[in-house]
Formats: structure tokens, C-alpha cells, sequence
């Protein structure tokens, strides 16, 4: 645990208590929007709790007023206007691996969700194997209604919380689902007050920390298992429809109608 504590993180902070560890987005300036070197920070905390047998669950937390903006859309971008398509394929992986880096904690997870989760940050946090949402906060995806799809390897992880027509609604039209509609969907195990998600979610962690350990990890590797166990078919092009959408006329006119705060005229080119 020595790399994980000592390291001098810029964009997450890192703290334990016994055997939960918590980890937060911390990059205030920017509303935690998820740009490459946060998402390296996250992937990397990620690896290094993957397989420690001395930590039972793992918080992951926003702050008091939002968890995050979504990806960075200037890095978003950058990172598609690569000098070839080789290197746009790797360089847009940096989402995917985050995800997967934290699904593939052994310990429980928990996202503690305050405010606004957009996006990447919503691709987060149904990695996780819980949520926690206080009053008020919410999740939704903008990502088609700007002309692209939503990738990250999410939509399997998607459907399987919340079943096939609720995740086209949700991934489709972009709208926010607000804290009590999580709950009734499956998206939220939890809906605490305003302010209190990270409690909430302190007591998901305590309680799962009193639990034998082995038939936990088991119990969440077996789960897993069966519920993406069609997902790598699914879903290995997401990225390559990514790169596609993104070099669309469509999409150019989603972020040129998002910043200028009005409807899209989209042609399908």
C-alpha cells in the first residue's frame, strides 16, 4: 500500500481507515471533468488496489457539491485528432481502461454521488459495484445527443443494472435521472440527503468490511462473471465507432450547438 499513500497524486486524494480506502476526485478548477492525466491518476490507484487482500472496500467519491463534469471535451479532441488513426485507437483508450481498471478492484466499490455525474464520470461509477446518491444528484449522458456514442465499454455494464429499455432511454435522449429514479431503475442502491452520500456509502463499506472476505470477493467475481459475459462481443468496437462519430459533421454540429446553448440541426453525415 506504500505506492499508493506515498505517491503524490495532483488530481485524486487517497485515504484509508482500517481496511476501507478512500479515493476522490479532486480536480475542483476544471468540476472534476475526467482529462487524460485525472484518468491516468484514477486507472492507476485503480491497479494498485486491484489485488491488496488487506483492503476489503474502496470509496469512490466526488465532492460535497458534484462528482464530475464528464470527460474533458478539448482533451476529448485532442485526443482523437491524433497524426493516424493507429494512434487515435490507443489514445482514446484511456476511458475504457479507466473502467475497467476499476472493475476489476477485487475489494467492493462504492461511488459516493453528489450532485451532477455526467458522462465519463457516469461511465465511472456503474463500474463500481454500488452506488450511493444524495438528494438532488443525478446522472446522465450527453454524449449521443452531442452526434457520438457512448463508448467506454459501458452500455453492457449499462443494461445490466438497469435492463434493455432503460438503458436506451438513458444512453438515447440524455437526460438526467435524478436520485430517487436511479433508485427505482437500479442505477442507486442508496438515496441519503443532501450532502450525506459519502456517509451513506461509509456504512455500504463498514458493513461489507464485517463480512468473511473470501465468499465476498467470490460472491462479486462470480456476479460479474455471469452478468458481462457477452460484454467483450458487445462492445470490443465502441472505439472504432467513437473514432467514427467523432470525425461526423453531425458531431461538430453537437458541440458547436452545446456551446452555443441551442438545438442541433443534424443530417446523419
Amino acid at each position: 500500500m506504500g505506492k499508493l499513500f506515498n505517491h503524490e497524486w495532483r488530481l485524486i486524494k487517497v485515504s484509508r481507515s482500517g481496511d476501507i480506502v478512500e479515493v476522490a476526485l479532486a480536480r475542483p478548477e476544471a468540476r472534476n471533468a475526467l482529462n487524460g492525466e485525472l484518468m491516468e491518476e484514477l486507472t492507476e490507484a485503480a491497479r494498485l488496489l486491484r489485488l491488496r487482500t488487506d483492503v476489503r472496500a474502496v470509496i469512490l467519491a466526488g465532492n460535497d457539491s458534484y462528482f464530475s463534469a464528464g470527460a474533458d471535451l478539448s482533451a476529448t479532441q485532442a485526443r482523437v485528432e491524433q497524426p493516424s488513426v493507429l494512434e487515435s485507437r490507443r489514445a482514446v483508450m484511456s476511458g475504457p481502461d479507466m473502467c475497467r481498471a476499476w472493475e476489476e478492484i477485487e475489494a467492493v466499490t462504492i461511488a459516493a454521488i453528489e450532485g451532477y455525474c455526467i458522462g465519463g464520470g457516469a461511465a465511472l461509477v456503474v463500474a463500481c459495484d454500488f452506488r450511493v446518491m444524495g438528494e438532488g444528484a443525478y446522472l446522465r449522458l450527453p454524449e449521443v445527443p452531442l452526434g457520438i456514442n457512448m463508448s467506454w465499454r459501458s452500455i453492457p455494464r449499462i443494461a445490466a443494472l438497469v435492463g434493455p429499455s432503460r438503458a436506451k432511454q438513458f444512453v438515447m435522449f440524455g437526460e438526467a435521472v435524478d436520485a430517487e429514479r436511479s433508485l427505482a431503475w437500479g442505477f442507486a442502491d442508496e438515496v441519503t440527503g443532501r450532502g450525506e452520500a459519502l456517509t451513506g456509502a461509509r456504512r455500504w463499506a463498514a458493513k461489507v468490511a464485517a463480512l468473511p472476505p473470501l465468499p465476498i470477493r467470490m460472491t462479486k467475481e462470480a456476479v460479474n462473471a455471469v452478468t458481462a459475459a457477452t460484454a467483450q462481443a458487445s462492445i470490443y468496437m465502441d472505439r472504432d465507432q467513437y473514432l467514427l462519430a467523432a470525425r461526423s459533421d453531425d458531431f461538430r454540429e453537437g458541440v458547436a450547438a452545446f456551446r452555443e446553448k441551442r438545438p442541433g440541426k443534424f443530417t446523419g453525415k
